[in-house]
């Protein structure tokens, strides 16, 4: 009988949908897609169960984090901004299992990466803040998906990015431009000071971050490389360089384990 193959366990952060009297904890297969065929790990849901988590205790049982993208905007109070504008939608027990799960991670070293939602959330728990209508700031175009299209219509190219010459993502893509999909509402207003904007759209909003200092990988994008990934040669990087570096973390806690029962 061929030997299984043990693959790296990366938390995919889910979302609390109500529907009618009954919650759910949701994310799109989209995401868990990327992270098995992608990355070639093994997604694990992560609910939103808020302070119920033991955030270092979850940091430390997974190999890596993917934060997700979701139609819900991170709560303003966390990073000190005006109360949000009527119309927005939130997810107050997302919020309070991912913070403080993102910080205990990057302490830890444990791989993240973070898409759309999951860039503000990395921004906002290092410090950062958010434009809430980011349609709305002056000189910025709209990032937002079009209603009036179907669903490959919404996700198609958007706009181009430009990469930083030096930094990571322009070694890890072999190019200092790309094109990128757009659909999010909101933004990074102040980068958090240990983030580094590794990409930026031609109206100058930031649409990826790196953490130079962080003892493991940490890449956040703003656009969507989850999305048909085996279709880009972008996201086919981007979700390989993450499971490589989940499958390095997961081969440094066995060789931990291993030293410790010696």
């Amino acid at each position: 009988m061929p030997t299984a193959k043990c693959r790296p366990l990366v938390g995919v952060t889910a979302c609390l949908r109500p529907s009618g009297d009954l919650g759910y904890h949701i994310v799109g297969d989209k995401y868990v897609r990327a992270v098995s065929g992608g990355a070639d790990c093994l997604p694990m849901l992560v609910p939103a169960l808020g302070d119920w988590h033991d955030p270092e205790d979850l940091a430390d049982r997974v190999d890596g984090i993917l934060l997700t993208g979701s139609p819900s905007d991170v709560e303003p109070h966390h990073y000190a901004g005006p109360p949000a504008p009527v119309g927005l939608s939130h997810d107050p027990l997302r919020d309070a299992t991912t913070l403080p799960l993102i910080r205990h991670a990057l302490r830890r070293g444990t791989p993240v990466l973070a898409v759309c939602r999951g860039i503000q959330e990395l921004n906002v728990a290092l410090g950062g803040s958010l434009h809430q209508r980011l349609h709305e700031v002056p000189e910025r175009r709209d990032h937002r998906g079009r209603k009036d299209l179907d669903t490959a219509g919404r996700y198609a190219t958007g706009h181009t990015i430009s990469i930083r010459p030096d930094g990571p993502l322009a070694a890890l893509l072999g190019k200092t431009e790309t094109y990128v999909n757009s659909l999010h509402g909101q933004g990074i207003d102040r980068l958090a000071e240990t983030l580094v904007a590794e990409a930026t759209a031609p109206d100058g909003t930031v649409e990826a971050v790196s953490m130079p200092d962080a003892p493991g990988f940490v890449l956040g994008v703003q656009w969507h490389p989850e999305w048909r990934y085996w279709e880009n040669a972008d996201s086919e990087a981007i979700f390989k360089a993450f499971g490589d570096a989940c499958r390095a973390c997961a081969a440094n806690r066995t060789a931990a384990a291993a030293q410790r029962v010696a």
